[in-house]
């Protein structure tokens, strides 16, 4: 099998992973969060709604526009810290709702954040318009960290 097509599903799995891992700790305590205090930054629920679909759709098509475009070196690069920074968010999404340890949970937040620099550098590499697509990405999970620090602060 061709290594790039591997690479590929590889990627689009890691999305799958993330999207229904982060979907079961987030539904495992609703009533729980709607008590917490929130930071004045946080956006409404109708943005949340909408940011996660994208970031999923954009990242599973990222994967495979890397996958055709890099080297095999830059393609394993991209593959390993984007399985580090699912696996530092899937971390808060547990820590966050699951035991409510925002320490950890602000932590991994933190690390993720820094873990998709180098997927968004490598995405750029693989094209500029897939790298634009994927900044807002960027920036919501550095909101995201953001956020964390906010409830722990306050919470």
């Amino acid at each position: 099998m061709d290594f790039k097509l591997i690479t590929a599903a590889i990627g689009i799995l890691f999305v799958f992973i993330y999207a229904f891992g982060s979907g079961i700790w987030v539904s495992s305590s609703p009533g729980w969060y709607s008590t917490l205090n929130r930071p004045p930054w946080q956006p409404p629920s109708a943005f949340i709604g909408i940011i996660w679909p994208y970031n999923f759709i954009v990242l599973g098509v990222a994967s495979y526009q890397v996958s055709k475009s890099l080297t095999r070196l830059q393609n394993i690069t991209w593959l390993v810290f984007f399985g580090l920074s699912i696996a530092a968010a899937l971390t808060w999404a547990y820590q966050f709702y699951v035991p409510h340890n925002f320490t950890l949970a602000t932590i991994a937040l933190v690390l993720t954040t820094l873990f998709t620099i180098p997927v968004l550098y490598l995405t750029f590499k693989a094209s500029l318009i897939m790298g634009l697509l994927l900044v807002p990405y960027q920036i919501w999970v550095a909101i995201a960290a953001s956020l964390a620090w906010g409830y722990l602060t306050r919470n």
